[in-house]
This record gives C-alpha cells, sequence and structure tokens, in this order.
C-alpha cells in the first residue's frame, strides 16, 4: 500500500470542553499518514491517481474554521471519516495533539487508525 502523509500541520480551531476552549480558538498539531485506494500514481505520474494532499489541506482548513470539539478524540474520528468518505482513503492514522495544555508537557493527544491497512491486491510469497 502507498501511503502519503501530512506531518505536523497546525490550524486553529475550537478544541475542548471547558469554557474559554470553546470561544478562544486553539492550535492542534494534525500528522496524517493516508493509505492510497490503488497503486497506480507512481506508474501514471497522474494527480488523479492520488489522493492531492493540498485539497486535504485546503479541505480540512475550511471545516476545521467552521466547527466545535469538545474531545481530540471526536476531531480525530472527524477527520478520519472524512479522508476515509471523500478522498477514498483505504486506510488512515490521524494524530491529533495540543501543544503546551499542561506546564512540564510538550504536547497531549490522541491517535487513531481506520480502515484495511492490508493490501488486498499483494499475492503471498
Amino acid at each position: 500500500m502507498d501511503i502519503i502523509f501530512i506531518d505536523d500541520f497546525r490550524i486553529a480551531t475550537l478544541i475542548g470542553v471547558y469554557p474559554r476552549e470553546q470561544s478562544v480558538p486553539q492550535t492542534v498539531e494534525i500528522s496524517l499518514q493516508i493509505g492510497l485506494p490503488a497503486q497506480n500514481a507512481g506508474r501514471s505520474d497522474d494527480l488523479r491517481d492520488t489522493i492531492d494532499y493540498a485539497a486535504v489541506v485546503e479541505r480540512l482548513r475550511h471545516e476545521l474554521s467552521s466547527r466545535h470539539f469538545s474531545l481530540l478524540e471526536a476531531l480525530a474520528e472527524y477527520i478520519a471519516e472524512l479522508l476515509r468518505k471523500d478522498f477514498h482513503a483505504r486506510w488512515v492514522r490521524v494524530s491529533v495533539a495540543k501543544p503546551g495544555v499542561m506546564p512540564g508537557i510538550r504536547r497531549a493527544g490522541i491517535l487513531i487508525e481506520r480502515g484495511e491497512k492490508e493490501d488486498a491486491s499483494a499475492t503471498p510469497a
């Protein structure tokens, strides 16, 4: 399986359960690994045969600017579902973290995987 990755994408969004967090955007760090629906792009050199990571980033910027999530878990699940449904990713790994949420902690977050990572088209050796 071919995997596109986007690391340390930083975006401000409304996230959290506390009153201040519900009105003041916070920066979250998102890292993605996205399993491609097919392995054709390397041979074809055609953007239509892959997932356009620029389109993914733009879509996330748009979506996260208008939503509020209480939990990082819910945000990660939303991103995973969006990638699987709208971008046809076979498998995704989504990491979402809040930097500096508490003294002495660089960042805290969640890492989820959704979908099938196994390459169904691969033949056993």
